[in-house]
């Protein structure tokens, strides 16, 4: 019994009313209710799943669900998420990596293969996704993470520490290429690419910043910045992995090629073009 005298939920009982409550802010309720009850258990999900759940939800669960009864993102809440093969620890203030964006990982890898890359950059970086994915997936690697937001660094730098990755990653204070005289292997770079009238769900638009989602009224401003930088910070046989929006390939794929830069293009699993790769 609880302090006010009602019966305790089970965790099947909670986690089923969790997911009614969270089916008007989420696409995927039972899904995040699973997260979020696994969370306050500092259990992994895969181990809830096969507990007993005729066992007693504890009472900071009730917490969880109305914060992303809110609109709070899952990965804020938990301050976690997966990407590749490794796990970052996430907080406002950066994006939360998305499974689209792993599409630059894999462009990457069917270009060099096993041996890899010496050197990648990893332009307006955040929490580190793109570079961290790259060096646990190239072990002898070395890697820059730009970014003009500190709190994003410090994210990153402690993403980096936490994974046993920090000798091997440099971050540092930046607004995109600028100032940077080495040439890379790999470029990766997931910039702002939402137009300014875009209409995005709600965890996105009253929870992520939105200096990494905008970028002006075509939602091309910063690709135009970008583009000009490319050449000079790309190896000779390198490659640079450059995420971008729904129907946005035609007009990214012109700045980039009048830089002088051969473009191809890359599909996620949806099927949408979402990475253009770029070589001199």
């Amino acid at each position: 019994m609880r302090p006010n005298g009602s019966r305790a939920l089970t965790r099947r009982e909670a986690l089923a009313g969790a997911a009614r409550r969270l089916a008007g802010a989420s696409e995927t309720p039972r899904l995040d209710a699973e997260l979020l009850l696994a969370s306050a258990l500092a259990i992994e999900r895969q181990a809830l799943l096969l507990s007993d759940l005729n066992e007693e939800a504890p009472a900071a669960f009730e917490q969880l669900v109305a914060r992303r009864e809110k609109g709070e993102p899952i990965a804020y809440i938990v301050g976690r998420r997966g990407f590749w093969t490794i796990e970052l620890e996430v907080a406002p203030g950066v994006l939360v990596p998305r499974p689209d964006s792993e599409t630059l990982i894999e462009a990457a890898v069917a270009h060099f293969g096993a041996n890899g890359p010496r050197s990648i950059l990893d332009l307006g970086t955040g929490s580190g996704a793109l570079l961290l994915a790259a060096l646990d997936q190239w072990p002898t690697a070395q890697g820059v993470g730009v970014d003009r937001c500190e709190r994003a660094l410090a994210i990153a730098r402690a993403n980096g520490e936490r994974l046993g990755l920090a000798d091997r990653a440099q971050f540092r204070l930046g607004d995109w290429g600028e100032g940077l005289e080495q040439r890379f292997d790999l470029i990766l770079c997931n910039p702002p690419y939402v137009d300014a009238g875009a209409d995005l769900p709600r965890d996105v638009a009253e929870w992520e910043p939105h200096e990494a989602l905008f970028a002006g009224a075509d939602g091309l401003d910063d690709y135009r910045r970008i583009a000009p930088q490319i050449s000079g910070l790309l190896g000779q046989d390198g490659i640079a992995c450059i995420e971008i929006g729904l129907g946005q390939a035609p007009a990214v794929t012109a700045l980039f090629a009048a830089e002088g830069l051969r473009v191809d293009q890359r599909e996620d699993l949806g099927g949408r073009t979402r990475c253009l790769i770029l070589t001199r």
